[in-house]
């Protein structure tokens, strides 16, 4: 994640980080509001809070299993859902890139749920050596994670 961040101020992006509540144990909250200048946004902000800026374009990695069903089907459980939806009926560029292993990635749910994402518009970006299988699956794939090529693609797809 501090990855993408740092890939993403190299661009000049304005970044916010908001994962789901699962996702929270994973991240360092504190070290991204230090990098990014933005708290991390975990809950709904209520009526009487400052409604931040919207995205001009949406990453969504690493992307669960969860996340990705629950996107198509256009879940907003949680906050990060709510900006993942608003941002695909809006037309903002949204790249996903799952994080999901092999037996996960099998089931027609996930197959079915890419099909739909991708039919809105949503980029989802797989193995190259594997078209159809998301990252999660190689052990190499921790190393190989391919924030880069997440930015390339959102920022070519605002333009």
């Amino acid at each position: 994640m501090r990855a993408l961040v740092r890939l993403a101020q190299q661009r000049l992006w304005t970044v916010r980080v908001i994962p789901t509540p699962d996702a929270l144990s994973f991240v360092d909250a504190a070290g991204l509001a230090a990098m990014t200048g933005n708290n991390v946004e975990v809950g709904y902000r209520s009526p009487s809070d400052a409604r931040p800026p919207r995205p001009d374009a949406v990453i969504v990695a690493p992307a669960t299993f969860n996340t990705i069903n629950k996107s198509a089907l256009g879940v907003t459980d949680v906050h990060a859902l709510g900006v993942i939806a608003e941002a695909i009926g809006r037309k903002v560029p949204v790249v996903m890139v799952p994080w999901v292993n092999g037996p996960l990635a099998a089931r027609e749910p996930f197959r079915r749920s890419v099909t739909q994402l991708r039919e809105e518009g949503v980029y989802i970006l797989l193995r190259a050596e594997h078209p159809a299988e998301p990252f999660g699956v190689a052990d190499s794939d921790v190393g190989d994670f391919p924030w880069q090529r997440a930015l390339d693609i959102a920022e070519r797809s605002a333009d």
